[in-house]
């Protein structure tokens, strides 16, 4: 019987993958499922799998980090991502296993049906280290430019909702989750995600979102303009709404001349 681990800080996604897998490859051992890159190597070192289906983007190591640290001996690997198409190209190009979330069960059959025909056999560890060292560098420096993000991926009840950041208003921390909102409300209520704001920041076009709180990112592109109460506090009036964010006294510099 083929052996699995899983291994993704987001729980639902996680979930979800292992649902998905125990219904489309049922003879399938899902042996675990670990929540970050350190806890990943931990459970393949016990459990040796024959499979290790890694996000890309964990806390601590990330999936291509613990690619690179296990053994010619060790697990197959599937890369789980959320990087966009254009990115992906360089997983096609070098014949690694991905996976695109939010996971589709076409694209997962797919994969099973590549991971049975080829029987888990393992990448010769040169080759499997030269193609991480390619692909870690096309996904962080895609032709010498990093892409600003284009897209989020955020959390409605039991779906994952794909969403254009120009439709973002803002972005308000909110405990361990961040909250987007939209320029349409959605009739689903709140739409969260797991990214914190800092990482946001790495990866939004910095010309069209700033940051002009510490629990909140605003695009500039809805921004109809600023308000300063008697006391000199700025605050940001965003176009069709009629709430006002606050803006700190680290970040009001910017807004001066609005």
């Amino acid at each position: 019987m083929t052996r699995a681990l899983i291994a993704d800080d987001e729980e639902h996604l996680a979930a979800f993958l292992k649902v998905r897998l125990e219904a489309l490859w049922p003879e399938l051992e899902i042996v675990g499922v670990a929540r970050n890159g350190e806890e990943a190597l931990e459970m393949i070192e016990g459990a040796k799998p024959d499979l290790a289906f890694l996000d890309i983007k964990m806390p601590g190591l990330s999936g291509l980090e613990v690619a690179a640290r296990l053994s010619a001996s060790e697990c197959r690997i599937v890369f789980v991502t959320a990087y966009d198409q254009f990115a992906l190209e360089a997983f096609e190009h070098h014949a690694l296993d991905y996976l695109l979330k939010p996971v589709s069960d076409e694209r997962l059959a797919k994969t099973i049906e590549r991971l049975r025909r080829e029987n888990t056999q393992h990448q010769d560890p040169a080759e499997l280290a030269r193609l991480l060292s390619q692909v870690s560098g096309l996904l962080g420096n895609r032709g010498g430019a990093r892409q600003p993000l284009r897209w989020i991926r955020a959390q409605v009840h039991d779906t994952v909702r794909q969403i254009p950041v120009e439709d973002v208003l803002y972005f308000r921390a909110a405990d361990k989750y961040t909250i987007v909102e939209l320029r349409e409300a959605s009739s689903q209520g709140e739409l969260l995600i797991r990214s914190s704001l800092s990482e946001l920041l790495e990866e939004l076009d910095p010309e069209v979102f700033w940051q002009i709180h510490r629990s909140t990112i605003v695009n500039l592109a809805h921004v109809l303009g600023t308000r300063r109460d008697v006391l000199g506090k700025t605050y940001i009036q965003i176009k069709g709404r009629t709430t006002e964010l606050p803006v700190s006294r680290q970040y009001a510099g910017r807004f001066k001349q609005m």
